[in-house]
């Protein structure tokens, strides 16, 4: 079965060569290739890709508006970034709108053929380094959790109340504790979320959701 595929990529000369490279492949029916995601919506209904490859940074609407935009009306479609960048932030934020694959483009041509066709079989390719990331991500994401599921239910009163702004000597009043009980759960807090300051605590408690 062939593979109807359709590229996004605004470089003008590495389009054209993708657009050669898969031209010459038997199992790929290169359906179309485009400079950017303006009327991605259009392209999608009217071509109906099995896989679209999709670069990020592009006129008008980036690459990851287009993964959303694709994934919302044809969740069907794969879709695999093949792009320059490999910050945290594009990765997630592509993998989050749901990309199915994350190839960066120091990839030889038969690497980024094979990833096409992985996509096609369930796979969800990524270039190595990609890969890296996303582990050590999970893996830190994990170890925030655990620690913050460690916290007393003491500890999780006192967090919330930094977060409120409260300085120590509220706090103790609140609590009806000493202020030296204060700074010890404070410390403790510090601790297990592996912070070295209440700045840092908020910040941390505030974007894992620890408390509402």
């Amino acid at each position: 079965m062939m593979i109807r595929l359709v590229i996004y990529e605004d470089n003008d000369k590495l389009r054209k060569s993708l657009q050669l490279l898969f031209s010459e492949m038997s199992d790929i029916a290169l359906c179309e290739a485009f400079p950017d995601c303006t009327g991605v919506m259009e392209h999608i209904s009217r071509l109906l890709p099995d896989i679209v490859l999709m670069d990020i940074d592009m006129p008008g609407s980036n690459g990851i508006e287009g993964v959303r935009l694709i994934k919302e009306s044809f969740p069907e479609v794969q879709v695999v970034m093949h792009t320059v960048f490999d910050d945290d932030e594009r990765i997630f934020n592509a993998l989050a709108a749901g990309a199915d694959g994350y190839m960066l483009k120091n990839l030889t041509p038969m690497q980024l053929y094979e990833a096409v066709k992985d996509v096609w079989h369930g796979g969800a390719p990524m270039s190595p380094g990609i890969a890296r990331r996303v582990l050590a991500s999970f893996r830190h994401k994990r170890k925030d959790t655990e620690a913050y599921s460690d916290l007393s239910e003491r500890e999780l009163q006192i967090l919330n109340m930094l977060i409120r702004g409260y300085t120590y000597k509220r706090i103790s009043a609140e609590c009806g504790i000493s202020i030296d009980t204060t700074r010890t759960h404070i410390k403790n807090i510090y601790t297990k979320l592996h912070v070295n300051c209440a700045r840092e605590a908020v910040a941390k408690a505030i974007r894992l959701k620890i408390l509402e």
